[in-house]
């Protein structure tokens, strides 16, 4: 496939990520006129967030599984029309039911968009240009988060919130087009698919989010033996042992446990959960600047404006310098940038200037590490038939992370006698997480070795409490 063409390919993949991105971003300043139009209660609104997030933990599994089964081009197209059908869903509902279900629609759809994209790239580029690729794919995200906002600000002084998730549809109607046209057809062997351990897994993680998202963070840690919420958990924990059983045994498994056999795939989810704590900061971040400065909810949110930018910047260059100097460089960066910008915040988030230097420290280890580093590690650890496998499971870790990183900062901030004390003693937590998992990362593999595995998959014993273990 010939230069010009991959760079179509790309604009195609980038746009349907930038849809998506922007979706979770344009959702937050709706949420006052949907409150307006639609009677709901404090409980379901929360809801229209985490409905989200379950049914796209749920979708990145199996659709990913799929696209390494049945090829690229068919699951990435049916991914971006289901979520056009659950923005088309949204657009129209006039009631909490229609709207929490075109919410789980669209989290369905948009949990194949970007594995299936970061597949696609590393079947159409060598190992040693990937990263640019993938950072550049950090940077979309980036941009989303920051025009989406001030996209959805504009729209919604000359149009009804229904517009943000109508502008999905045309969008979706390009996409698909092209898609059928440009991207490549890719298709294995395998004709059987692993449904029981489907199901396990989406029991799984459905009793998980449900559980957490049943925390009250007002009763701390006596809510989590409440049964509203070990139940739950108990049924996680049930459910991950019959998974584990049942996928050893799978011909074609949902997910191929032997991939933890290799140290390398092991660290880098331990770095994905790592990812996902501190990216469970910024959602608290305007929270407490309202508190420490005493500004606005409205000004707040602009004030995380040089973080996401730093995002921006920080995903593109990363991923260059991925393609000179290897992983392992780039997410020990990534890991030391954050956990010491949250030091920043923990010591001096009482001046402005470094209240700013703080969250630019962390948009640009959060750019190195969600960007492109840990999806390049997974591309050149396992075979071309298994790659958006791997880079689901990349999103699976880093999304497990953010829930159990902002239920753990809401649960030390309820605890708090004062809620700025609640917030520097839960970044002080997590920096000091953040750097315990940076010294792991120097187990990573280096540049050499990095290019010259690239095509196979090295292997040790698993061991049950992956990936935790025999590292």
């Amino acid at each position: 496939m010939d230069k010009h063409r991959n760079g179509k390919i790309l604009i195609l993949l980038f746009t349907g990520v930038l849809m998506g991105a922007l979706d979770i971003s344009i959702v937050g300043p709706a949420i006052p006129s949907i409150e307006k139009s639609i009677q709901v209660d404090h409980k379901s609104l929360a809801w229209i967030f985490s409905i989200y997030v379950l049914f796209n933990l749920i979708g990145v599994s199996l659709l990913a599984r799929l696209s390494d089964l049945y090829g690229r081009k068919s699951i990435y197209v049916f991914s971006v029309a289901v979520f056009a059908i659950g923005s088309a869903m949204v657009a129209f509902s006039g009631n909490m039911t229609l709207l929490l279900s075109g919410r789980a629609v669209q989290g369905f759809g948009a949990s194949g968009i970007f594995p299936v994209a970061s597949a696609v790239i590393g079947d159409i580029f060598p190992p040693e240009k990937r990263g640019k690729a993938l950072g550049m794919i950090g940077a979309v995200f980036g941009m989303a988060f920051l025009i989406g906002p001030l996209m959805a600000g504009v729209m919604l002084r000359f149009f009804s919130w229904n517009s943000l998730f109508l502008i999905n549809i045309p969008i979706a109607i390009v996409v698909i087009y092209f898609s059928l046209r440009m991207l490549p057809s890719h298709k294995s062997n395998a004709v059987n698919f692993d449904w029981p351990g489907m199901l396990l897994i989406a029991i799984l993680l459905a009793s998980f989010v449900y559980g957490i998202n049943s925390i009250d963070v007002a009763r701390g840690l006596s809510s989590l033996v409440s049964i509203e919420v070990w139940p739950f958990f108990v049924i996680s924990v049930i459910s991950f042992i019959l998974f584990i059983f049942f996928e050893k045994k799978a011909f074609a498994p949902v997910m191929k446990i032997e991939l933890f056999d290799v140290k390398q795939i092991r660290i880098v989810g331990i770095v994905a959960v790592g990812a996902g704590l501190l990216q469970s900061v910024t959602i608290f971040v305007p929270e407490m600047a309202v508190n420490l400065f005493q500004v606005s909810s409205s000004d707040a949110a602009f004030m995380l404006i040089p973080f996401v930018l730093a995002v921006a910047v920080g995903a593109p260059v990363s991923g260059r310098l991925i393609d000179k100097v290897g992983s392992r460089v780039i997410v020990i960066a990534g890991l030391f940038s954050s956990a010491t910008g949250l030091l920043v915040l923990f010591f001096a988030s009482h001046s402005l200037p470094w209240f700013y230097a703080g969250g630019i420290l962390i948009g640009l280890g959060t750019s190195m590490l969600q960007g492109s580093s840990m999806r390049y590690i997974m591309l050149n650890e396992v075979q071309s038939s298994d790659r958006a496998m791997g880079q689901g499971l990349i999103t699976l870790f880093t999304s497990v992370g953010q829930m159990t990183g902002a239920t753990l900062i809401g649960i030390i901030v309820a605890a708090a006698v004062n809620r700025l004390r609640g917030y520097d003693s839960s970044f002080l937590l997590i920096a000091i997480m953040a750097y315990a998992v940076m010294l792991l990362s120097f187990l990573l593999k280096g540049r050499k070795d990095e290019i010259q595995n690239a095509s196979r998959v090295q292997g040790g014993q698993f061991s049950f409490f992956f990936p935790l273990l025999a590292l």
